[in-house]
């Protein structure tokens, strides 16, 4: 009997063997390594607050990102810039007119009209300070993490 459970127990962990591996060696989709690698250090900004071109000079500069050394493997550097690019805010958008996009392309979601205008009058100093910085979103936004940026 216990030949039997034995043999019972090794051949269903052989079946399964190779669905576990597999499994294993799936690599997270580009969105989860958005999150992870990105949210590490501050909030995983979604894509749609900046440009196509935005994204791509950003990710093509990560060992001087923002004063930081932030640089990822060619791998994870490639998926997470592609998924950036495929949700990116239209180029086009009168919101980034001023910019040279090909050349100059807004960095800073910070320094971008309409952050300016949702932030400028509505933010007291006190909650400013409290943020620490204008990244901290969710300091003020609730759901920052999950994309929502309603007034809360």
């Amino acid at each position: 009997m216990v030949r039997l459970l034995t043999a019972l127990a090794l051949g269903t962990a052989a079946l399964l063997a190779p669905a576990l591996a597999g499994a294993q060696d799936t690599p997270p989709s580009p969105e989860a390594q958005f999150t992870e690698e990105c949210s590490a250090c501050h909030l995983a900004f979604p894509a749609f607050f900046l440009p196509k071109e935005s994204w791509s000079a950003i990710m093509n500069d990560l060992p001087n990102h923002f004063g930081e050394d932030a640089s990822l493997d060619n791998d994870a550097m490639t998926a997470i810039e592609g998924y950036l690019v495929k949700h990116a805010a239209r180029s086009n958008r009168r919101a980034f007119r001023k910019y040279d996009l090909e050349t100059a392309p807004p960095l800073r979601i910070t320094e971008l009209g309409w952050f300016v205008h949702e932030h400028s009058n509505e933010v007291s100093r006190a909650a400013k300070k409290r943020a620490g910085t204008m990244t901290n979103c969710a300091a003020c936004h609730r759901g920052a993490e999950r994309g929502y940026f309603d007034d809360d």
